[in-house]
């Protein structure tokens, strides 16, 4: 009996030297890349990591695995391992999931149909299927979002996330961005206008749109709080823009009219929007909380992209001729 259990001592001893000495890598190999699909099995991760040269041995590696207790803490994914790596390093990545990311970013003003564009490779779903479940009403309940939908609520920034990465996931983290920026100061000045949430941001995103230098955005802050107290449609071409979803050089009469019913169209229906037309970034929450002390009602843009501010429809309508050099 005892001579039993000295020979089954000396095999579990013989077999972790065998384990450690097998798993001493240096790992500096060449970089292979591999994907752990969900649900891969210890055996089958073992032998996509010998096949990639990044371990040797894969029935001693999952008997590693198993001694670790680390069977089911595999994390599914894409990874960068060097070949001939230590086999606690690579255990360690596959556990901790290090996968590969991806740098995506989100600028400012961005729609939800362009945020669609840009994550489609990540999720791998359709543009169209990721631009109906971000614009679905239960999504932004689920999330505690402001609404109408999520449009507005996802923060134009640079994420990076995985291959595959699952599109709930890409939402909540926009959106926890966009809530990040809600800082009490900020809070406070939106308290002192009086004005709700969605509202803010409705007018972050027209005042995002208009603008195409950051310094400019109080003033055309301005301009909207202005007519909003005498009661003055905005006339913000970006918002019948937002509703042909396509961005005129000049918006027309006829491209007005053609959306005249629509209540994101800002020339024939009074106030704000029922919610933003696109992702303001922080210049442009900002501007919306302090708008600039002027009195200005209309404003034009020149070539360059700024624009003349005025007081008076005559004074306007003057700019308007200057510029256009009638």
């Amino acid at each position: 009996m005892r001579a039993n259990r000295a020979e089954r001592g000396t095999l579990v001893a013989v077999a972790l030297v065998t384990l450690v000495a097998a798993g001493c890598g240096d790992g500096e190999g060449p970089v292979e890349r591999l994907v752990i699909p969900e649900g891969t099995s210890v055996r089958a991760v073992a032998d996509t990591l010998a096949a990639h040269d990044v371990i040797g041995w894969p029935r001693l590696f999952q008997l590693y695995v198993r001694l670790k207790g680390a069977d089911s803490d595999i994390k599914a994914g894409t990874y960068d391992l060097p070949r001939g790596s230590d086999w606690s390093d690579v255990l360690d990545a596959l556990v901790a999931g290090r996968v590969v990311t991806v740098a995506v970013t989100i600028p400012e003003g961005w729609t939800i149909r362009q945020v669609a564009e840009r994550i489609a490779p990540l999720t791998q779903l359709p543009e169209d299927t990721i631009a109906a479940r971000l614009l679905d009403p239960t999504l932004a309940d689920s999330l505690g979002a402001p609404g109408p939908t999520l449009e507005g609520f996802l923060f134009p920034e640079t994420y990076r996330f995985a291959q595959g990465v699952r599109l709930s996931a890409v939402a909540t983290e926009l959106f926890e961005r966009y809530e990040s920026v809600w800082t009490p100061d900020r809070r406070a000045a939106l308290d002192s206008l009086g004005m709700t949430e969605r509202d803010l941001v409705t007018l972050a995103s027209i005042i995002q749109a208009e603008a195409r230098w950051d310094d400019e955005m109080p003033l055309i802050s301005a301009v909207f709080h202005n007519r909003l107290r005498r009661g003055m449609r905005l006339q913000a071409d970006p918002t019948v823009q937002y509703v042909l979803d396509s961005h005129q050089n000049r918006l027309l009469f006829r491209h007005i009219e053609s959306v005249a019913d629509n209540p994101y169209n800002t020339y024939t229906h009074g106030g704000l929007p029922p919610g933003p037309i696109g992702s303001p970034g922080r210049a442009a929450i900002d501007a919306a909380l302090h708008p600039a002390d002027v009195r200005y009602l209309y404003f034009v843009a020149r070539e360059d992209g700024r624009h003349e501010f005025s007081n008076t429809l005559r004074e306007h309508n003057r700019k308007i001729r200057q510029i256009r050099g009638r």
